[in-house]
Formats: C-alpha cells, sequence, structure tokens
C-alpha cells in the first residue's frame, strides 16, 4: 500500500480531549442552553440522564463544548535493514491555546520541508483533523496551513485515515483502532485510559503525563497499523 519513502513523510497524530469546563455549570452562560439542546441526542430510553449529567461523558467529542488537552505525533524512521522506528513528540498542558500554537509552528515547519508530506491518524477525517481546526479557529491561533481544507479539491487534503483505508469502499462500518489492532495481532493501546475517562483525569487528577503517554501509545499504534497494512514490518 504505502513505499518506505512514503511512509517516511507521514506524520502520525491523535488528540485527547476534555470538556472545556470541568461541568456543566461552569459553562458560559450563553453555551448552557446550547449544550442542553446539544444533549437531547444522547438521551435515550425510560430514564434518560440529565444534560448536566451527561457533560462530563459527552463534552469532549464536541469542539464547541470541549477542548484539546494533548496532541501527539511522530514520524517513522527505517535503519539500513529497513527496521522502522517512531519518533515521537507531544504537546498537553493545561493551556490550550500554548499547546495548539506549539503543535501549529511545528507541524508548518514539517509540511513545508516536503511536499508529498501528509497527516495520517484513526478515524481522523471525522474527529481529529475537523476538531482541531475548530479549536484553532475558537481560540484565535494561527491555522495551520495543513489544516486550511477549505475550497481544496479532495486529493488536494493532506489527510490519510487508517480507518478509511480499513473500509475498502464500505460506507457503514465504524471500527476502532483498539479492535483494528487486535485483529491484525498489534498490542492494544487500551490498557490504561480510554477516551471517556480523559476528561476526569485532566480536570480531577489533573495528571497531564498519564494523558500524554496514553495519546503516545495511540499514534504508536497507528504508525503500526499503517506498516502492517503495507505489509512492511513491525516495530519492536
Amino acid at each position: 500500500m504505502f513505499r518506505q519513502h512514503q511512509l517516511e513523510n507521514i506524520l502520525f497524530i491523535d488528540i485527547e480531549t476534555a470538556g472545556l469546563v470541568p461541568d456543566f455549570h461552569q459553562l458560559p452562560e450563553r453555551l448552557q442552553p446550547l449544550w442542553v439542546h446539544k444533549a437531547t441526542k444522547f438521551q435515550t430510553g425510560d430514564n434518560p440522564m440529565s444534560a448536566e449529567a451527561l457533560y462530563p461523558a459527552k463534552a469532549a467529542i464536541h469542539a464547541e463544548f470541549g477542548r484539546v488537552v494533548c496532541i501527539s505525533c511522530g514520524y517513522l524512521q527505517f535503519d539500513e535493514a529497513g527496521k522502522p522506528a517512531l519518533k515521537l513528540k507531544s504537546y498537553t498542558g493545561p493551556d490550550e491555546g500554548v499547546l495548539l500554537r506549539e503543535f501549529g509552528q511545528m507541524l508548518d515547519r514539517f509540511m513545508a520541508a516536503k511536499a508529498e508530506r501528509i497527516l495520517c491518524a484513526h478515524n481522523g477525517k471525522e474527529f481529529d483533523f475537523p476538531f482541531l481546526g475548530r479549536r484553532y479557529l475558537i481560540q484565535s491561533v494561527s491555522l495551520p496551513v495543513a489544516l486550511r481544507v477549505q475550497g481544496k479539491k479532495p486529493w488536494e487534503i493532506p489527510f490519510l485515515d487508517t480507518m478509511e483505508l480499513w473500509k475498502f469502499g464500505d460506507y457503514k462500518a465504524y471500527t476502532s483502532l483498539d479492535l483494528m489492532s487486535a485483529v491484525l495481532g498489534i498490542p492494544s493501546p487500551k490498557d490504561d485510559l480510554d477516551g471517556s475517562q480523559v476528561h476526569r483525569v485532566f480536570w480531577d487528577e489533573k495528571d497531564y503525563e498519564r494523558i500524554k503517554t496514553y495519546c503516545e501509545k495511540d499514534v504508536y499504534t497507528t504508525a503500526q497499523v499503517l506498516l502492517r497494512m503495507s505489509e512492511m514490518p513491525l516495530m519492536g
């Protein structure tokens, strides 16, 4: 699927997100009724959860009510024997504007170095890339060139999505990174946290290092998946 020189020009990324604030009542007054309206789509069954109770669990998947708390990225390097290794870097902490700015500056440098460079994430086209773009605009931080996709033709947008590759043209299926890595014989990235716990770990525990470790594992696993799909050796 991809040759070594193509794999070396891919920046693998993953983001972790949490609610904008610790709980519903700390949302800006104007956003509170808008969240109540948004939360109706999650309320099912005879005893639906309130919008307030749903906020910690669901706000993080919406850029309007959530925030980026970690961005991890990495690119592959191959030794003379063709064995791959991943060079990783993460941006995390309590100040979203700072981590977006620092990541954006790095991303612009990486992408400008070679015209054929692209970004890769699992489910990135549905989540990571649009979430990032929206948060850059909300935070009034200069949008990295790679995320300025408005008006571009599909083949001009430098996004690669391992979940989309796995679909093989199927438009129905969602396949998690955990499931995909399991069927491909790749160790699971979900050995500590899962996405639903990030809000609590960020706001209550303030354990940014734990979130960073979890995020980096997803980047590593995404790179492993693409290596496997390209019939290349996996990282040890």
